[in-house]
């Protein structure tokens, strides 16, 4: 007598992060691989939330590492030791970090806007990680409409509807509202992972970190 496979349990992940944040691609992927070797057990759904790193970041950009010398007070061999650290972790989780393509941070703020309307289409994972190439692996600027239009076409996006959207004010309310929820709820560093809307995981955890608290949370179900 065969017996009945179990039914993967269902639960909804909201992944709060920003597109200039390498431990936001190191918590992504990590968690991606944990969702890999639980496959059959959970069937996940997940939702990119905004969170801006840097909100009030003008349009030019600024230097990456004036930028957190100024913002942390860090020091030149920390930087160094960090961006070896990022480099490392993403090449365990097959990812490209080229640290020598990426000069500048900028303002990401029409990015959420795009990603918000991405939800819309069913589309928002695949603008997600072209976003992510393209800043990280490949240091462009995020905050260029050129570069937005040309990436949400890259993930399956219409890039007319694309050009609509930033030539507007489309999603600015919604992207500024779900970005006050989550920080009047706690989340001040991201990435911020939360299950069900209820179990928070913070930062750019290992895979089996990730396996081991969704384990724990399906247990609990």
């Amino acid at each position: 007598m065969s017996s009945i496979p179990a039914t993967p349990t269902a639960i909804r992940i909201d992944f709060v992060s920003d597109v200039s944040c390498p431990w936001c691609v190191i918590g992504l992927k990590a968690l991606e691989q944990a969702l890999d070797t639980l496959h059959g057990t959970v069937q996940a759904e997940i939702h990119f939330q905004p969170f801006e790193l840097n909100a009030n970041m003008p349009p030019e950009g600024e230097d990456i590492s004036e930028h957190i010398a100024r913002k942390y007070g860090s020091t030149a061999e920390q930087m160094a030791q960090s961006r070896e650290a990022i480099r490392a972790r993403g090449e365990q989780l097959g990812f490209t970090f080229a640290m020598d393509q990426r000069g500048r941070i900028y303002n990401t703020f029409d990015a959420h806007r795009l990603l918000h309307w991405a939800h819309i289409e069913g589309r928002q994972k695949a603008l997600k990680m072209a976003l992510f190439d393209a800043y990280f692996t490949q240091g462009q600027n995020p905050s260029s409409h050129e570069l937005l239009l040309a990436v949400a076409g890259q993930a399956g996006l219409d890039s007319v509807k694309a050009a609509e959207v930033l030539a507007s004010d489309a999603y600015a309310d919604e992207v500024r509202a779900q970005q006050q929820f989550y920080q009047q709820n706690g989340i001040n560093s991201v990435p911020a992972v939360i299950i069900n809307e209820r179990h928070l995981i913070s930062g750019g955890q290992p895979p089996e970190v990730f396996e081991q608290a969704l384990r724990q949370i399906i247990a609990g179900t």
